[in-house]
């Protein structure tokens, strides 16, 4: 019986219909995660301890792993099909993924990363580039795009990298969050797919200053203590110079914040390029052809010759012979500058291995143990993708300069989001020296608040948004707040407060009550990061303080806690909880 012609038509028009549903909610699922996942997975952490003993320290949050760490039980995939094709399961966790379950977070992921992990731009043809959610039209920075755009679409708390040349701080600078970059050799790199032996440092990403320092804290080991302030806060002038946009962008906010929080003595401004010629001798035989005066005007370009080298040279004597062999699909710059590290001399490495040695005695020289060294983080705002700009000369010198600085001298650094600029991410960095990485979380932190204050009061100088419209919306989004936390719904109240602090940030009153919810939700470094921000904004807030104390007795910070119940206290001499508290710990730890 033949088939009746509108009913083929009919059922033509159903299967395409069908298959636009179906592309359509592909679409939704991608833009969900930002492109930001490779394997989406569940490490949980183990069972609390119980009391009189400290909770974990990153309990209640979540993170995710670039994919370069390893994983039982998972490839490990390096970003590329052919590396995942032609290797095993791994047959163990990397120590630092481990570390971070077993201090209380949850990992749910592995995230892209550039192919071989060997690009500093963020984009992947085969796994996709993960959608920049600071400036979707631009690239997210590599080679850790993953995590990083995990962390600024706020899939996650925080999430691990691995920094050999830029591998965190760029994505962290292009996507408008934090990133750190430790001194090398501070955190073991067993169970971590290897880029450059010389280079490679585990770092991590989060949007949260206190997080940031809480994830240190751990995976470097470091005990809390008193917080140190810095002494001198060292600009670098000229590499100011190789930034692309209006200087006073970046260096007014820290100027201004510095004044502000150390007093105007603190402030030095120093050519960098004089202390590199002066303190590299090193450098003069790297490029012996050049007279001293052309060396002295390009001994950061210099630098930047001679990161691109050890790195291109180490990656090759990792992985050239698996190159040799498979002849993976790479994206041909990625091959083309591997392949350019055939004609590398004996004579050239050691030299480069020279200049390493000699630039950490120099910046360490300069620093000391007080000295923070300010430079941006890259000298381009983030390109648009698929740009032809990020593979000029201009832009890799410039760029690769500024992060030769702390890849060679094994010094660590901290990238700092400060708004944006043409509707694109800007960002600072931040250097100590080698060793010094507790100081350097302790100043992010010190500094953060501040630094978003200027940068705020700079948007508002250039645009001034209706703030009477701001306030109203912020206020019902408190009260949202209010009713979702009378009703027990911990997690809808979080949101509405984040939309109220979104709206109109200078609230302390919305920041005490976020913390009550985050502390109905066992989420005890957030609650205590947000009593802080209230605390800043409103030195008389009793129920930020008790909150706080409430925080940091959770977290076994007693000693902190009950100074906090103490100053409720003289706020508010008949508050019986906060009484009732003091009274109880100090009875257990006097």
């Amino acid at each position: 019986m033949a088939s009746n012609p509108a009913n083929l038509w009919v059922l033509l028009g159903l299967g395409l219909a069908g298959i636009l549903l179906m592309t359509r909610k592909l679409k939704k699922a991608m833009r969900e995660d930002f492109g930001a996942f490779v394997e989406k997975l569940l490490l949980l952490p183990p069972p609390q301890p119980a009391p009189p003993k400290a909770p974990h320290p990153l309990t209640g949050l979540t993170f995710v792993v670039s994919d370069v760490f390893d994983i039982e039980g998972y490839v490990t995939g390096f970003g590329h099909p052919d590396w995942v094709r032609t290797h095993d399961t791994a047959s163990r966790t990397s120590p630092v993924v481990s570390a971070l379950v077993e201090g209380g977070a949850t990992c749910i992921g592995k995230t892209v990363v550039d192919e071989l992990a060997y690009s500093i731009n963020g984009e992947n043809k085969h796994y996709g580039t993960p959608n920049n959610p600071a400036a979707p039209a631009c690239v997210p920075g590599g080679s850790c795009s993953g995590a990083a755009v995990a962390v600024a679409a706020n899939l996650v708390d925080f999430s691990l990298g691995l920094d050999s040349v830029g591998g965190v701080r760029v994505p962290a600078g292009f996507c408008g969050i934090i990133g750190f970059r430790p001194s090398y050799g501070t955190i073991p790199l067993f169970e971590i797919l290897p880029v450059s032996a010389s280079l490679d440092t585990v770092g991590w990403f989060a949007k949260d200053p206190n997080v940031l320092r809480h994830v240190g804290h751990l995976l470097l080991q470091l005990p809390f203590g008193i917080q140190r302030h810095p002494r001198q806060i060292i600009i670098s002038e000229d590499c100011f110079q190789l930034l692309k946009i209006p200087v006073d962008r970046i260096m007014q906010v820290v100027i201004k914040s510095t004044e502000k929080l150390f007093g105007r003595q603190v402030l030095r401004h120093e050519n960098l390029e004089d202390i590199l010629f002066s303190k590299i001798p090193s450098l003069k035989q790297f490029y012996d052809k050049k007279t001293n005066d052309q060396l002295r005007n390009s001994s950061i370009r210099l630098l930047a010759n001679v990161l691109l080298l050890l790195h291109r040279y180490e990656f090759r004597c990792n992985h050239g012979e698996w190159i040799n062999v498979e002849k993976p699909n790479l994206d041909h710059h990625i091959s083309a500058q591997i392949n350019d590290t055939l004609e590398i001399t004996d004579k050239d490495i050691e030299i480069c291995y020279s200049i390493r040695n000699e630039m950490r005695a120099a910046i360490d020289s300069l620093l000391k143990d007080d000295g923070i060294l300010v430079i941006p983080t890259t000298a381009y705002l983030p390109p648009k993708l698929g740009a032809k700009e990020m593979f000029l000369e201009d832009y890799q010198i410039s760029s690769y300069s500024l992060l030769s600085i702390a890849s060679l001298s094994g010094c660590c650094q901290v990238t700092i989001p400060l708004g944006h600029y043409d509707k694109r991410p800007v960002s600072v960095s931040f250097i100590a020296r080698h060793g010094g990485d507790r100081f350097l979380l302790d100043t992010v932190q010190n500094m953060y608040a501040s630094l978003q204050e200027h940068v705020d009061m700079l948007a508002k100088s250039k645009l001034s948004p209706d703030a009477e419209s701001l306030e109203r919306n912020a206020e019902m989004a408190k009260e949202k707040g209010n009713q979702a936390f009378k009703d027990k719904q911990w997690q809808k109240a979080v949101s509405y407060y984040t939309e109220a602090i979104r709206l109109s940030g200078k609230n302390a009153t919305y920041y005490s009550n976020r913390a009550a919810a985050y502390l109905e939700l066992g989420s005890f470094i957030q609650a205590e990061a947000d009593c802080t921000e209230a605390i800043n904004l409103d030195k008389k807030n009793v129920k930020a303080y008790f909150r706080r104390g409430t925080a940091r007795e959770m977290l076994g910070y007693y000693k902190e806690a009950i100074e906090d119940f103490k100053y409720a206290l003289v706020l508010e001499p008949t508050n019986k909880r906060a009484a009732l508290s003091a009274q109880r710990l100090r009875k257990v730890f006097r």
